[in-house]
This record gives structure tokens, sequence and C-alpha cells, in this order.
């Protein structure tokens, strides 16, 4: 590299490679602390995407059209009717979309051979439900079976409360939105995996099925869950349905940033019948995911802080011991004539220089266990299960978090290194010549 910077980077270089030692302590300390740092951002990440995939892909989609409809003032029930039409302005608005799809709603008494339990109950196409699909891990059973009209899918700790293996009838009662308490039998079709807190109430039927306990009419649905190509999206997405909708002639429910089982209360005192849209994004609907995102943000800044404190303090420290070890050297320098601004460059490119390789190595070593920790599907707590939503854990390293921590700890060893780089620069050539260290 011609120029001055060139001859200033290959000095740098050569007095690394003088003080090998030292160079190769400071430089592995580095690496862990970007290392530690890309782990812990991986894992963050992991355990955010893992809970929106998985508990989007069970419960809601990035953008939800539900709604209420309430045969008298005081009577409502979860239902969108002539849902094809809500479709139909869904598919025109949104050119987002990833897909759409109707599920509905309820909430029945499950009675098998071993006992019975209280569940929300939701339809399901498989077909046409790709994350879905790519959430859910059979134990036994298949999928595919959901496309009979009597099939039911449960989870590995509902089937146990039950009694029930795949092949066996359950029991579903529950109450009509007519008020008549009704009953249908359902074979069991497949048998899922826990997928945390959120699989522990949650259990789903063909759509015929649910259409038959109800009593409902085919033209309606509990919700239309709306996938999107890019879920960031999802509050635009909102705002420009609410106006097509509102357009179009539909009733709309306020905004309100609740699950829709928080708002029969609500809904039940207004002095109002027929149909009302209400939309949601996933947020909305999962409130419950707020304080654990909160949570993982805050303990992630305390352990940036700390790690950053570390390194920080362990630089300035070795770049006091670098100087002192070569104030001799700095004296002859200066003596030769060489300005101050120019050992201050000196001792500068070789911080950040040494900054960034332990950083890249660091990063690099963090990425490639995170893809072994992914890949092998290390199991986790059961605790820890109820609230990450998978069974194993998953680690992401994004791009973005990969080049912040290698370009940010080399800046912070190049600040760290600048004050004991300036009093190296202010040394007077008499002083430092005679010092015997």
């Amino acid at each position: 590299m011609p120029g001055a910077f060139g001859v200033d980077l290959r000095i740098a270089a050569l007095n690394l490679a003088q003080h090998r030692r030292r160079s190769l302590l400071l430089g592995g300390a580095l690496a862990a602390v970007t290392g530690l740092f890309v782990l812990l951002s991986a894992l963050t990440a992991g355990v955010r995407d893992t809970m929106v995939r998985n508990s989007t892909a069970l419960d809601c989609g990035h953008v939800n059209v539900g709604g209420f409809f309430k045969i008298t003032s005081g009577q409502a029930a979860p239902l969108v009717t002539k849902y094809p039409a809500v479709l139909e302005v869904i598919r025109r608005e949104v050119p987002e979309l990833a897909y759409a799809v109707p599920r509905g709603r309820g909430f029945a008494k499950m009675i098998g051979p071993g006992g019975s339990v209280w569940s929300p109950v939701t339809s399901l196409d498989v077909t046409k439900e790709p994350g879905f699909r790519a959430a859910v891990r059979i134990e036994s059973g298949s999928l595919d079976g959901m496309a009979k009209p009597d099939a039911l899918l449960l989870f590995h700790t509902q089937a146990e409360k039950l009694g029930v293996k795949v092949g066996d009838t359950v029991t579903l009662s529950a109450p009509t939105a007519g008020g008549i308490n009704n009953v249908i039998d359902l074979t069991v079709v497949a048998i899922a995996h826990d997928l945390g807190l959120m699989s522990a109430f949650s259990s789903f039927v063909s759509m015929p099925a649910l259409t038959r306990m109800y009593r409902m009419t085919d033209d309606s649905t509990g919700v239309i869950l709306v996938y999107l190509k890019d879920i960031g999206k999802a509050p635009a997405v909102i705002e420009r349905l609410r106006a097509a909708f509102l357009k179009g002639g539909w009733k709309l429910m306020d905004p309100d940033p609740n699950p829709f089982f928080m708002k029969f209360d609500k809904v039940n005192r207004e002095a109002w019948t027929g149909q009302k849209l209400d939309l949601t994004t996933w947020k909305d609907e999962l409130t419950f995911m707020s304080w654990v995102f909160t949570a993982l943000d805050a303990i992630t800044l305390i352990l940036v802080v700390v790690l950053l404190g570390i390194a920080v303090a362990g630089i300035m420290n070795v770049m006091w011991i670098a100087i002192r070890e070569r104030t001799r050297e700095i004296g002859t320098l200066r003596a030769l004539g060489v300005q101050r601004r120019q050992i201050l460059r000196m001792f500068m490119i070789e911080s950040i220089l040494l900054g960034f390789a332990g950083a890249l190595a660091g990063g690099v070593a963090a990425t490639l266990l995170a893809v072994v920790v992914t890949a092998v599907r290390i199991p986790v707590p059961l605790v820890v299960q109820l609230f990450l939503l998978s069974d194993h854990l998953i680690l992401i390293v994004k791009p973005g978090t990969f080049l912040l921590a290698v370009l940010g700890i080399t800046a912070v060893t190049g600040v760290a290194a600048l004050y004991p780089a300036l009093r190296a620069a202010k040394l007077k050539p008499v002083t430092a010549m005679g010092h015997a260290g």
C-alpha cells in the first residue's frame, strides 16, 4: 500500500508480530468479547424469530381480519360472515400478501377415555397453510389426515390428558350461538410435539367439523389470517385495509390492541347488532410476548454494556503496558524527527488493526458455533419451552448484527487506545530515551 498510511500500517503489523504474546492475549480477549456479543445477539434473535414464527403459525396471522356477529345486543360470537367477499378485498388491497386463510374459532369441552379438558378449538386446512406445516412436528399420525371431515389434531400434553392415541375418538361439546349445546365425535388423526405454552391450549379440527359443531353457514368463519412476505409491513397493511373496508361499506370495530377473546365483555356491552370486523396485527393478538421481548432486550443491553466495559478496561491497560515497554523506542523515533501526530497515528493504527483482527476472528467463530448449535438441535428445559415455543435451541446470526459487532468492537478498541496513544505522542524525546523500562 503506497503512501504514509501504508508505511504506518506495515509498522503496526510488524510491531504486533514482534510482541506476539501480548497481541495474541489481547486479540483473544477481543475475539472472546465479540464472540459473546454475537452469540448473545444470535440467541435473542433466535428466540424472537422462533416465538413469532411458531405463534403466528398456531394462533394468528401477521394481520388478522376477524370480528364479531351479534344476534342480539348482548350476545356476540367471533364470526366473519360472507368471508369470501372479505378475502376478495384482502387480495385486492395487499400486494405484499403471501397467503390468506380462513379459520373458525371456538371453545369446547373435549372428552376422551382418560379424562376431559376445555380447550380453544380452531379449524385448519393444512393444504393452504405452509407456515403451520413448517412449525409443527408430528409425533404420530399425519397432518394430511386433517383433510377428513371429522379430523382432530392434538398436541402431546392434551393427548395424554385425554388418554388417546391416533385413531381414537374424542367427543367435543360446545354451546352454539343460538344457546344450544351441540356434541360431535371426531377422530384423532395426528398428535404433534408440544410447542410450549400455546400448544397446551390449542387443538385443531377440520373446517367441516367446526361448521357442523357450531351450525355455521358455509360462507362464515372465525377469522381470516393474513400472512405477508414481510411481517414488518403489518401496521401499514392494517391502515390500508381499514380504509378499503370503510370505503366498501363494512362496519369496523375501533382499534384495540388486545386478543379477540379479551373483547367479548366490551362487545356485549355495546348496543349494536349485526357484523363488525376487527383488524389486528400479530402483536395485538400476542400481547403476552411483549414482556418477554422487553426482558430479552433489557438483559441483552446489560450484558453488552458489561462486555464493552471489560473490553475497554482491558485495552487501556494493555496499551499502557505497551507504551511503558516502548517508551525508549518512542523517544528514539521522536529524536529522529518523527512528529507527535505520526506517533499517535502509529499507535492508533496498531490498536485498530488488532481490534479488527480479533473481532473478525471472534465473530466468525461465534457464527460457526451458532450454525452447529442450531443444526444439532440441543434440547431446552421444559420451563424454557413454555415461552420459547420450541423444544430445541435456535441461534440466528443476522448479517447486520455480525457487521455491527466487528465494526463496533474495532471502534471501541480505537477509542479505548486514544488516551494512552495521546500520552505516548506527548512524551519528550530526552525524557523518553532516558527511561529505564
